[in-house]
C-alpha cells in the first residue's frame, strides 16, 4: 500500500478571459526554499529539495496556454537537475468560477529507464490524447499543438536579494536592479503549453496552481 502526502510547496495564479485576450489579474507565488526547515539544504542538510516548488508562471496566445513551473533551486551553474520518482508534480486548473476547485489535474512525474537515463511523464494535459512521455530535456510533442518538456533551465526570475536583505535590516530602501540574485543560476522546471479552447469556459476566471506530493510506503 502507498500514500501520498500533503503539498510541501504550492504556488498559484489567477488570470481572467476578457474578449479575445486574457490579462493578469492576481498573482501568489511561493518562495523558493519555502519552508527552509523542509527544503533549504544550507538550513537541513536533508531537505527536500525535488519537491520544493519555487514559482507558477502562465501566459497565453489568441489559441494557446503555457504554463511553467520551476523548483529545486536556485542551483548555481554545474549542479545538475534534481529528479525523484517519488514526488509528483501537481498542476491544477480551475475554470467553473470557483477557484477552490479543480476541473483539470496535470501530473508530472520522473522515472529512469533499464540504463539509468531519466524520462518524465505528464499525464492530463488538457487537449492532449493520452499521456506524454519521453525523455527530459527534450520538447514532448503530443498532436500539432500540446508540447510539454522538463529538465534544467535558468531560473527566470529577477530580483535583488542583498538589497531586500539591507533594506529589512535598515529600513532605507536598498533594492537596486543592476543586481539579480538568480543571474545565471537554475531550477529543475517544466514547460507545458496546450490549446486554450481545451479549458476556456465563457468569461470565467481561470485559476492555475501548483502542489508537490511525495509518495510514501505505508
Amino acid at each position: 500500500m502507498r500514500k501520498a502526502t500533503a503539498a510541501l510547496a504550492s504556488a498559484a495564479l489567477a488570470v481572467v478571459a476578457t474578449g479575445g485576450l486574457w490579462v493578469y489579474q492576481s498573482a501568489e507565488a511561493a518562495d523558493h526554499l519555502d519552508p527552509p526547515a523542509r527544503t533549504d539544504p544550507a538550513v537541513n542538510p536533508t531537505a527536500d529539495s525535488a519537491a520544493d516548488i519555487a514559482d507558477v508562471f502562465a501566459w497565453n496566445t489568441a489559441t494557446t496556454v503555457t504554463i511553467a513551473v520551476t523548483g529545486a533551486g536556485p542551483q548555481p551553474q554545474g549542479i545538475g537537475p534534481v529528479y525523484d520518482r517519488n514526488v509528483i508534480y501537481q498542476v491544477h486548473i480551475s475554470n467553473d468560477g470557483k477557484p477552490e476547485t479543480s476541473e483539470r489535474d496535470i501530473n508530472i512525474r520522473y522515472g529512469r529507464d533499464a540504463a539509468g537515463n531519466w524520462g518524465v511523464q505528464f499525464e492530463g494535459i488538457p487537449g492532449a490524447t493520452g499521456t506524454v512521455s519521453g525523455p527530459v530535456q527534450t520538447v514532448l510533442a503530443n498532436g500539432t499543438v500540446v508540447k510539454a518538456t522538463a529538465g534544467l533551465f535558468d531560473d527566470p526570475f529577477f530580483f535583488d536579494l542583498q538589497g531586500f536583505n539591507e533594506t529589512k535590516a535598515t529600513g532605507t530602501l536598498s533594492i537596486k536592479n543592476t543586481r539579480n540574485f538568480f543571474a545565471g543560476k537554475n531550477d529543475t522546471s517544466f514547460v507545458i503549453e496546450f490549446p486554450r479552447s481545451a479549458i476556456e469556459n465563457g468569461s470565467n476566471p481561470i485559476q492555475i496552481w501548483a502542489e508537490t506530493r511525495r509518495i510514501q510506503g505505508a
